[in-house]
């Protein structure tokens, strides 16, 4: 069980240093109580528990999310051909593969989550910009997921106990008393979850995987044998010379630009890893090669449902309905709720619980960010949010947006300037002198180039004029972000690269 701390830890004082006039006893390290907690804390190097297959769990279960299996059927539906869709993939897989890499390495080297990174470009102050942000975008994320997964555990009720579409004739707050009893006690799990911290997550991730990738194989070779071993592989004509190229890369874009949040906070995990080996690893199996076999399903689900009647399913959820069994259908449909969880903890719930601690790290701690998390995805009522095309183009399209040169701006702060070379020490204190202070606690110039940046994004993402390069916003935006950051960014910085062993804790929960 994790030590329920708020406070920042009493660290041991060496001998030498509890003589010297001037230090305090007991935080001979000049932390501030408004940068560190136990849960902001760097991690320790010995017991990191996240291993190659940690990692790849993770992408297991998300590339084979539900909304990634609409975005690929739809390439379909367009008119790609199953080669094309596998080309697409692969191209988005190796950009993908590199760009996770990079981001996964900082947090192995600093060993500190997304908003304690987030100090190093915009000062431990400015940081509370990027991380709420992403923790806005992923906590109404959460609240829609957690809805959406609500609607399958409606429908394997009603398939156990008909009598309980009487719920759905009544409702409160525009949602109807089954789906208020499915939402909450899918939220409560996931709230149960995510209260045992990181490492239980880890384990969920762990145990999700495997039924995942099991489950949409039997389902693929279900469909294989249903269709009599036919499979279309495209609806009919497709495109051909510069236009498949086009439609190849951009597709491959708009894969790569799903993964923005990620790539972004991709630390908050890779902070426990136990290795730069074991990152790398854990990417190679699970972006390239995962992807091609999720890949493979798509073009096996929607080319043997297209030969047997010429229909294009929108999701796997169309082939589970379909099949004869309740048992088996039972079993399918909890496979996708596991699926849906896991997809939720990881995309969704670390970012804002992370956020809110580093918002008030005197008064929260992960657990209590967490339930905080839950709570404001439940008072949301999300299945409003996703009934409002508005609500999800402008607002949360918009926060979407700026995730990209958020990311190029920290990128290149991190690996440009100052090239991987980090005072993890100074990420914690309020000394004006301090490495990451800036101006009062903010790099204006880091702001600025976000600024600039986040104005060419919004543009990109809701000027229809500009819809021909609107698959790559992401790539653009970041582009963005990186190079007026070049433009702005002191070139002359302290370079020291000092680790956080001294006042790191334990990786575990």
């Amino acid at each position: 069980m994790r030590q329920e701390l708020s406070e920042p830890r009493s660290v041991q004082v060496p001998p030498a240093a509890s003589t010297h006039q001037g230090i305090d006893r007991a935080n001979p390290h000049e932390l501030s109580p408004s940068l560190y907690n136990q849960d902001l804390a760097p991690t320790t190097r010995k017991g990191r528990s996240w291993n190659a297959y940690s990692i790849f769990t993770l992408w297991a279960n998300d590339v084979h999310s539900l909304g990634n299996y609409a975005f690929a059927i739809g390439l379909f539906a367009l008119g790609m051909s199953a080669g094309q869709i596998l080309g697409a993939l692969a191209i988005g897989a190796i950009l993908l593969f590199a760009l996770l890499n990079f981001s996964g390495f900082m947090g192995e080297k600093t060993g500190v989550p997304f908003p304690v990174m987030s100090r190093i470009a915009f000062g431990i102050t400015g940081a509370q910009i990027p991380a709420l942000i992403r923790g806005a975008v992923a906590i109404a994320w959460f609240g829609i997921q957690t809805y959406l997964a609500s609607q399958v555990l409606s429908v394997m009720v009603i398939a156990v106990a008909p009598g309980a579409a009487s719920l759905q004739d009544s409702s409160f707050l525009g949602l109807n008393t089954l789906g208020w009893i499915c939402f909450v006690a899918l939220w409560a799990i996931q709230l149960v979850i995510v209260s045992y911290g990181m490492e239980m997550i880890r384990k969920y991730e762990a145990f999700a995987g495997p039924v995942i990738l099991v489950t949409f194989l039997a389902l693929a070779i279900w469909m294989f044998i249903e269709s009599g071993f036919n499979i279309s592989l495209s609806t009919g004509e497709t495109k051909s010379g510069g236009a498949m190229w086009a439609s190849m890369f951009g597709a491959a874009a708009l894969w790569v630009s799903i993964y923005g949040t990620f790539v972004l906070n991709f630390c908050d995990f890779t902070r426990g890893a136990k290795s730069k080996k074991s990152i790398v690893k854990g990417n190679f199996f699970g972006i390239p090669l995962n992807m091609l076999f999720f890949g493979a399903i798509v073009v096996v689900l929607t080319g043997t449902q297209f030969s047997i009647n010429g229909k294009i399913i929108t999701s796997p959820s169309d082939v589970v309905s379909a099949i004869p069994n309740t048992f088996l259908l039972l079993l399918a449909s909890a496979a996708l709720l596991v699926l849906t969880i896991a997809v939720n903890l990881m995309a969704n719930f670390v970012a804002p619980t992370y956020a809110l601690t580093n918002l008030f790290p005197k008064k929260l701690n992960f657990r209590s960010a967490a339930m905080i998390s839950g709570v404001i995805g439940l008072v949301i009522l999300p299945w409003n949010l996703y009934n409002s095309p508005e609500i999800i183009n402008y607002f949360l399209g918009g926060l979407g947006a700026l995730l990209g040169p958020l990311f190029g701006i920290i990128m290149a702060d991190y690996w440009l300037i100052r090239k991987a070379r980090i005072n993890v020490m100074d990420l914690y204190r309020a000394n004006p002198g301090g490495t990451y202070f800036f101006t009062r606690g903010v790099n204006y110039r880091a702001v600025g180039a976000l600024v600039i940046s986040s104005v060419i994004a919004l543009v990109l993402a809701f000027v229809p004029a500009l819809h021909v390069v609107g698959s790559f916003a992401w790539f653009l935006g970041s582009g963005a972000g990186a190079v007026a950051y070049l433009a702005l960014a002191k070139r002359q910085h302290d370079l020291a690269d000092i680790d956080g062993e001294p006042i790191a804790v334990a990786p575990t929960h």
